[in-house]
């Protein structure tokens, strides 16, 4: 029977079909003008004059976009149309249809689509024929939909649609290797695309496990490296590519995680083979890759798969702390296996690069343990002698914070030191790899103790020993990272042991002593002494803390052996070469400051420690370099002269400024001596102003007579040596300080004088003095010009 639709219907098939018939003779006629174009400009002589401007004065208007760009754009968008009206019709109108007429529709529609390529690119059509083509493609898509729904709508859908999807991919793939439609770019692609589905889909749809699923990706990703290997097309390669590196690397990545989650034997080994199929996979598309990067980054990837496969099978019949060995032992015979394979040179050095990476992984592993030998025993400057720990691993950590799989840590280190050390031959490389070899080396040495739990002054001994080694390391190093190196590794285990030290009362001045000769002993080498040297100058500052402190001392005591320290660093540091000399007198000062910090509560030994540190930078001093100590060691005594003082309870201000002043002018009369374009308020306005203004402050205070006539009487000698020497400083401050005490002195007998007179009197004077300075102003203003003038002509 003929099935009508109905008109509502009918209206808009016909409304559809009518623009569809529009859009194809839009598409014809821009196509015929194009060519029209091309022929025109085939037949115009090579040197054709210039287009000629109309009549009117305007210039034809310059097309935006070439022609082929907008005709791909209208075929792209008249495909996306089609295609959705087809997948509306499917939708929409596949329920008014009866089977005959489905199937007489889809065969129809479909073939017809699938045919229309070919005459299209007989024709030259190749753009149309391109967009006709994904239509088609598109409709088979459909149709399988279609055929699911109609008689296999009880079937499983993920099942229905691996098939679908290998259906569609073999028949994509056969209609694109047709004599003529192999011209176009899309249906290969599309094959390969929808090829990916497949095996995955059987795989779901067949509940398999993991592992199964790992191994259709990896299945589907061989095919796509076996067809980017052979297939030229670039859209293929380009497809199949994308393909092999999405499917594998999801596949090598689920291997992976079986690998690490496995709980036995066959598990392991079930993902072992997911991973060396994966590797194989590499491998072969290094051997047939035309680049010798991709080749290497290849082997790369092929080594680290390898890598987890073996050590995923150690693993799994192994202890738990033997993991990491397990791995860095595959890891360091990877080149060595393929060295013997005879393989090309690419995948032979990405089988190297893939070692080192395991190994740096392996060292990795170990960093934590690393950061607790070194951190860890500075926990006992909070309990500072409170007892030896029982073992090497309590004196770095708890039972809380120890790793529980360290008791391979030493032995990962040292395969890895021992790899780089013997292993490294090429020039460019042997350097970096020392460096790594020493860091490696010494941290087997660093956890030993607290691995094997050795007895606490075994680990002590063991770290002083390390310390030892590293700056023999240092001393004997050609290479100049090699040398820092070493110096930084000795240093940081310096510390650490010295903190561990702390733990014991007996122990801690014995390793000091220890470390302060060993970095001694190192500064015999001129090109480690700016480290070295300050660095025995701490280790023997921290010691005589320590010794001090283990003798019972108190503080203030305790300074007076540390002084020694700054003694030493001043007569060293001129000995030193030109790098060392201030990290020697800095180490120095910084022993002077904690001396004086530990004085500081009794004022006594404070006063003495400030005298001997004035002596030392007085001999400091000496040196042609260090004059400028001078001004430093002046100030200290002076500064150590106040706190005697102030602990003999003396509040007269003159027994704190004079022994300041009388240095200050001794001073300022040798410059002047030896600069005489010197001023005398820099020469001489300190010392005065120290010596002056202080006892005349204490004058206006004070209420017996014996001070302000003191006072006076050495402002007159002030001012009179100013006016014999023509010095302005003596001459100002003298006359300013002398007038002030005169006033001082007279206070009492002008306030007498004021209360005796009338109350007319004061403002009689005032206005008196008023009239008599008017009157004489403009001599009184000669007056102080000359004044002006005479001190403007004294030093």
């Amino acid at each position: 029977m003929t099935y009508s639709p109905p008109p509502a219907e009918e209206l808009r098939l016909i409304d559809a079909e009518l623009w569809q018939l529009d859009a194809r003779r839009a598409h014809l006629l821009a196509r015929r003008t194009w060519l029209v174009t091309v022929l025109r400009q085939a037949a115009a002589p090579a040197q054709a004059p210039a287009p000629a401007i109309p009549a009117s004065g305007f210039a034809p208007a310059r097309a935006e976009a070439a022609v082929p760009r907008v005709q791909n754009v209208l075929l792209v968008l008249g495909g996306v149309l089609l295609t959705v009206a087809a997948i509306a019709f499917t939708l929409v109108s596949w329920g008014h249809l009866g089977i005959a007429g489905r199937a007489l529709v889809l065969g129809g529609v479909t073939a017809a689509v699938l045919a229309a390529p070919v005459p299209l690119l007989a024709r030259g059509l190749r753009s149309t024929g391109e967009a006709v083509a994904g239509l088609g493609l598109a409709l088979t898509v459909l149709d399988a939909y279609a055929l699911h729904e109609v008689a296999f709508a009880g079937a499983d859908s993920t099942g229905f649609a691996a098939g679908a999807a290998a259906v569609l991919a073999a028949g994509w793939a056969a209609y694109g290797t047709l004599p003529r439609v192999r011209e176009l770019r899309l249906p290969l692609p599309a094959a390969l695309a929808a090829g990916q589905l497949p095996l995955l889909l059987w795989a779901v749809a067949a509940g398999a496990g993991p592992s199964v699923i790992a191994g259709a990706l990896l299945v589907t990703a061989a095919g796509d490296t076996a067809v980017a290997l052979r297939w030229a097309v670039p859209a293929v390669r380009v497809t199949a590519t994308a393909g092999a590196f999405g499917a594998g690397g999801c596949g090598a990545l689920a291997a992976g995680w079986l690998s690490w989650s496995a709980s036995g034997p066959g598990a392991a080994a079930r993902a072992a083979l997911l991973l060396l199929l994966a590797a194989g996979i590499a491998v072969a598309a290094g051997l047939r890759s035309r680049a010798e990067e991709h080749t290497t980054g290849l082997s790369v990837a092929a080594g680290l798969l390898a890598v987890g496969a073996l050590g995923g099978l150690a693993r799994s019949v192994l202890p738990a702390m033997w993991t990491v060995p397990a791995y860095l032992v595959c890891g360091v015979a990877l080149p060595a296996v393929v060295r013997r394979a005879a393989l090309p040179r690419a995948l032979r050095r990405g089988a190297v690069l893939a070692s080192v990476a395991v190994q740096g992984l392996a060292l990795v592993t170990v960093v934590p343990l690393v950061g607790i030998a070194l951190l860890g025993p500075a926990s006992w400057v909070a309990r500072i002698w409170s007892g030896a720990p029982d073992g090497a691993r309590a004196a770095v950590a708890t039972e809380e914070v120890w790793p529980p799989y360290a008791g391979t840590a030493p032995l990962v280190t040292a395969v890895v030191a021992a790899v780089l050390a013997l292993t490294v031959r090429d020039g460019a490389l042997r350097a970096r790899a020392r460096l790594t070899a020493l860091t490696a080396a010494w941290a087997t040495v660093l956890v030993l103790p607290p691995v094997l739990d050795m007895p606490y002054a075994a680990g002590l001994m063991v770290l002083g020993v390390l310390t030892a080694g590293t700056l023999a390391v240092a001393a004997r190093a050609r290479g100049g990272d090699l040398a820092v190196t070493a110096l930084v590794l000795a240093s940081v285990t310096s510390v650490a042991v010295g903190f561990e030290a702390l733990a014991a009362r007996a122990a801690t001045p014995s390793v000091l002593a220890v470390l302060a000769v060993l970095f001694a002993a190192a500064s015999t080498r001129a090109r480690l002494s700016p480290v070295t040297a300050p660095a025995a100058l701490v280790h023997a500052t921290a010691l005589a803390c320590a010794a001090g402190a283990a003798a019972g001392w108190a503080p203030q005591h305790i300074a007076l052996p540390v002084l020694a320290v700054p003694a030493v660093a001043a007569l060293v540091a001129p000995r030193t070469g030109g790098a060392a000399r201030v990290p020697v007198e800095v180490a120095g000062g910084a022993a002077g400051l904690l001396a004086v910090a530990l004085a500081v509560p009794a004022p006594p030994m404070l006063a003495l420690v400030l005298a001997l540190c004035g002596a030392i930078t007085a001999g400091a001093a000496l040196r042609p370099d260090r004059r400028a100590l001078g001004h430093a060691s002046a100030a200290l005594f002076v500064l150590a002269s106040w706190v005697r003082l102030a602990a003999w309870e003396v509040t007269a201000p003159e027994a704190y400024t004079l022994p300041a002043a009388l240095p200050a002018l001794v001073v300022g009369v040798l410059r002047r001596r030896r600069d005489v374009r010197a001023s005398s308020w820099a020469a001489y306005g300190p010392g005065l102003v120290v010596a002056l203004l202080p006892s005349l402050a204490a004058a206006w205070t004070d209420a017996h007579w014996q001070r302000p006539l003191l006072l006076g009487a050495a402002a007159l000698l002030v001012t009179l040596l100013g006016a014999r020497h023509r010095l302005k400083a003596p001459l100002v401050l003298g006359g300013a300080v002398l007038a002030l005490d005169a006033l001082h002195e007279l206070a009492p007998y002008l306030v007498q004088v004021t209360d005796a007179l009338p109350r007319w009197v004061p403002p009689a004077l005032a206005g008196l003095l008023l009239l008599v300075v008017g009157a004489t102003y403009e001599r009184r203003l000669r007056d102080v010009r000359r004044v002006r003038e005479v001190l403007g002509g004294m030093d």
